[in-house]
């Protein structure tokens, strides 16, 4: 069975749990699974630094908030992935979705993110939005399981430290609400 399969299979198996909160921004992003000849490998993007932004810098799956114009979240994970990213996810395989996530630092907007969960054939030809995306990256999930990538890292947000846990990548490092998406999205694959 290939890696996309079991996506299809393990997203099938259980419904996602969608939240509701009237006071929280609906947002989406795009999981982009591609199986390539031995692993399954997911897109990521290293967003640019902007003053402003609460996510600058950080590793995350393209997205973004729900803009008046999108018909419903999965229209916001398309459009925002086309704006970051240049790739067109109307023809991809729409696998599925998980659950939905709220960010825990009460200092972040109240945002609800849902993460949509496509595959794609081949890697598709990125040209990304300079003021949006530093650079993107494939990561293949067998990378997330050598000794020593999952881990608790402290960071100093606003003055004081903090731990949280992460997948260090060397030069990158998941953490947040991308880390929580993609232990979610691990744990229901049957990866710990």
């Amino acid at each position: 069975m290939s890696g996309l399969d079991l996506v299809r299979r393990a997203l099938a198996a259980v419904a996602p749990v969608a939240d509701h909160d009237p006071a929280a921004r609906p947002a989406a992003v795009a999981v982009i699974l591609h199986q390539s000849v031995d692993d399954l490998e997911a897109l990521f993007i290293k967003r640019a630094a902007r003053t402003g932004d609460h996510w600058s810098g950080q590793i995350a799956f393209p997205g973004g908030r729900l803009e008046p114009a999108d018909a419903d979240l999965l229209a916001t994970a398309l459009r925002e992935t086309r704006e970051e990213t240049g790739i067109d996810l109307r023809a991809a395989e729409q696998l599925g979705v998980l659950d939905d996530l709220n960010p825990r630092t009460p200092t972040l907007p109240p945002i609800v993110v849902r993460p949509f969960v496509f595959g794609v054939a081949a890697r598709p030809a990125l040209s990304l939005s300079p003021d949006e995306v530093q650079r993107a990256f494939w990561l293949p999930f067998t990378q997330l399981g050598r000794a020593g990538v999952r881990k608790e890292i402290t960071l100093t947000l606003r003055g004081a430290p903090r731990v949280f846990p992460a997948y260090d990548l060397g030069e990158d490092v998941v953490w947040g609400m991308t880390e929580r998406i993609l232990t979610t999205f691990l744990a229901r694959l049957g990866h710990r």
